[in-house]
């Protein structure tokens, strides 16, 4: 089994802690399976439901992680965020949960349905403009600074990857309950916060599944650096429409853990996105948005892995009415 470094931001004690802090909220998603979908990828597909997740993402885990580890004083001053729009549904959600206030910064492109669920969450949006340049770290550190709240961060934050890593423990149980103790589990992956945290509890509970990372091919920051051995970024607004992934570049703290965790990473291209969200709706009956189906994507090619069985997460399913009615009727129009 891999040591890891003592350096790293999180182990698998504060994921273990995050899962203790989260059991009284958190959705215990499926693991989901399609004959269908078995015969197109030539093997067993088995899909972690993250979109049945709170808020619909993955995020409530991390953003109720990171809330619910700080002190009570600092906590009751209220929260901010900057997102594209899932950890943002995930922080507005967690604070209304706990009635303190909320503040999130927000692409002024961001889909409408996610601008409209974080303000309907409780949450108080401030937009930016991303097309041209105007950075979130710097709105969102200026604005905590300014109205005394607690800045919590999308992927590099401690709290949150452990929140993450709690997907990981669930992925280990349930494969082990299907008879699945070798595969690749594949993983959207953005920041990093998620992949790298799921990479941790893999490792401790389930050391035969190895986290492997997925994104756009216009968006592959993870996979470059992965094969450069550092952190590379991508162009300042690549060209994709899985908006929940894009980021500048890997997270400081979660490209560490992918280093030493993570097995190589994939690249599909959004024609195969849209192809798996269809799929995914039509035979799984799940409504998934294009960040949260590159894995799925991923995990329909044949030549990606080639084990009896692969596991990836539906990260999120916050999708543009657009792209849905493009994913069920198979084409981008």
């Amino acid at each position: 089994m891999t040591t890891l470094s003592a350096t790293l931001a999180i182990n698998i004690d504060d994921i273990r802690a995050a899962a203790e802090r989260l059991a009284p909220v958190v959705v215990r998603t499926p693991m989901l399976e399609s004959p269908y979908l078995n015969e197109i990828a030539g093997k067993r597909v088995l899909i972690k439901a993250e979109v049945l997740q709170r808020t619909g993402s993955f995020k409530f885990r991390g953003a109720w992680s990171a809330m619910s580890a700080l002190p009570d004083p600092v906590r009751a001053r209220g929260v901010i965020a900057y997102s594209s729009g899932n950890h943002a549904q995930g922080i507005a959600h967690a604070a209304s949960l706990y009635g303190i206030p909320s503040v999130v910064v927000m692409p002024a492109d961001s889909p409408r349905v996610k601008l409209n669920n974080t303000r309907a969450l409780g949450a108080s949006v401030i937009t930016y403009d991303r097309a041209n340049g105007e950075s979130r770290e710097a709105a969102g550190e200026a604005l905590a600074k300014e109205r005394g709240l607690t800045l919590i961060r999308p992927y590099d934050e401690p709290m949150v990857m452990a929140g993450q890593g709690t997907c990981g423990l669930e992925i280990a149980e349930q494969a082990a309950h299907l008879g699945v103790t070798q595969a690749d589990v594949l993983v959207c992956c953005g920041g990093g916060g998620l992949s790298s945290g799921v990479a941790i509890a893999l490792q401790a509970e389930a050391p035969g599944l190895r986290v492997r990372p997925v994104e756009p091919v216009n968006a592959d920051d993870t996979c470059r650096s992965l094969l450069a051995g550092k952190r590379l970024s991508n162009d300042a607004q690549p060209d994709t429409f899985c908006d929940a992934i894009v980021t500048p570049m890997p997270g400081e703290l979660t490209f560490p853990v992918l280093q030493q965790l993570a097995g190589p990473g994939v690249c599909v291209d959004d024609d195969a996105v849209l192809h798996a969200m269809g799929l995914a709706l039509m035979r799984l009956k799940l409504v998934v948005e294009p960040g949260g189906a590159v894995a799925l994507a991923a995990a329909l090619n044949p030549s990606t892995c080639q084990d009896d069985a692969i596991i990836c997460i539906a990260t999120g399913g916050n999708v543009d009415p657009h792209w849905l009615v493009a994913a069920a009727s198979g084409t981008r129009g």
